[in-house]
């Protein structure tokens, strides 16, 4: 069982939970698990691999508001959802109103169907620009920004924040009320302030006080990293769902499992060693295919690392891979890892446990790379 934040009461007792469809707008959701949006991570290929791994919905890498930045290779990438299972939610980030309500309506017309408003990336190169968790710093800017976004589309809206500015400023609830009122459709809140960064431990007992206040479905985030925390978090705060980042890095059959074990209380075995170097295997052609040889076999990379890591021999085996140049290299070495993994067993053995590999100040990070374009 992953240990409680100091802040969970000692008398705190869980029940029983489930996974519950979660609708936002029109779109019934298969479950209440959803993917956070990571830039560098959550493109088309991922975001389709959680989605049939089990994840309810997943959240595209946030796309600038900026139209001259529309036109670059890496924006109409983030807005290719050729094939793309719905829903289809795409964030934008930015500061300025007008220039927001124009960047729904320009993803809308590339097949958005549910629009996220990013005002939780704490990066500073985000905040300097006055985007992000820094919007949180001026409630009538995010009432503008609401409103503006709401009556530019017809799809759902839906926004990302935290639970305030700093521990001495934390406005969630207010910040939650003007959303509501605003016609926002569903509100995520990270349990950390935007000057906590990363650094500690995620808080709950705001997101708790923000779903006793309002109508609209809550998503809490944050630490969020195993089945058992998933379920702690749902009791405790009453959310409506749950959005994992980092924690799916590697592991997106994750919801598979949370999903078991909130209905059964218990965990799946493992995967069997075959099944993930499949599912690896398949995850590199779809990158491939989606970036091109150049581009795909460094964006592999990462992902082979996370499906990796902890496990017997990996740290060699991630070290040669930085070395390889083209896809069939690349698979040529996955293969020939996991036909040595299989001779241990048949199922995937954890060297380290995968809990211990996604840490607390180390969640979805927001790359903040096109709005400091």
């Amino acid at each position: 069982m992953a240990p409680f934040p100091s802040h969970f009461p000692r008398s705190f007792h869980f029940i029983h939970t489930r996974t519950i469809p979660l609708r936002i707008g029109p779109h019934q959701l298969k479950n209440n698990l959803i993917v956070a949006p990571m830039a560098g991570v959550t493109d088309r290929p991922f975001r389709q691999l959680c989605k049939t791994m089990g994840a309810g919905m997943a959240v595209s890498e946030m796309v600038a508001s900026n139209s001259l930045l529309w036109g670059s290779e890496k924006t109409k990438r983030r807005a290719n959802h050729d094939g793309e299972v719905d829903p289809i939610s795409v964030q934008i980030a930015g500061a300025d109103p007008q220039m927001l309500a124009d960047a729904a309506r320009y993803n809308v017309d590339q097949g958005a169907q549910i629009i996220d408003i990013n005002m939780g990336c704490p990066a500073k190169k985000i905040c300097n620009v006055m985007a992000g968790s820094a919007l949180l710093k001026d409630e009538p800017l995010v009432a503008r920004i609401l409103k503006a976004v709401v009556g530019a589309v017809e799809v759902p809206v839906t926004l990302k924040i935290r639970t305030g500015w700093d521990r001495d400023h934390r406005n969630a609830l207010m910040v939650a009320r003007i959303a509501e009122s605003s016609g926002i459709q569903a509100l995520a809140i990270h349990g950390r302030t935007r000057a906590c960064g990363y650094s500690g431990e995620a808080e709950y007992d705001t997101i708790a006080a923000v779903k006793a206040e309002i109508r609209i479905p809550v998503i809490a985030n944050g630490d969020i990293t195993t089945p058992e925390r998933v379920k702690q978090v749902l009791e405790y705060t009453k959310a409506d769902a749950v959005m994992i980042g980092r924690a799916a890095q590697g592991r997106p059959w994750m919801f598979r499992e949370i999903t078991h074990y909130l209905e059964t209380d218990r965990h799946l075995p493992p995967p069997a060693v075959g099944e993930i170097h499949r599912v690896l295997v398949a995850h590199l052609h779809d990158l491939y295919g989606f970036y091109g040889e150049l581009t795909g076999v460094r964006v592999a990379r990462k992902h082979i690392s996370w499906y990796t890591k902890g496990l017997a021999g990996s740290a060699a085996f991630r070290h040669g891979m930085n070395q390889l140049q083209t896809c069939a290299e690349q698979i040529k070495a996955v293969d020939d890892y996991f036909a040595e993994l299989s001779d241990l067993g048949e199922r995937l053995i954890y060297v380290e446990e995968p809990g211990a590999m996604n840490k607390p100040g180390c969640i979805e990070v927001e790359e903040p790379a096109e709005l400091a374009a």
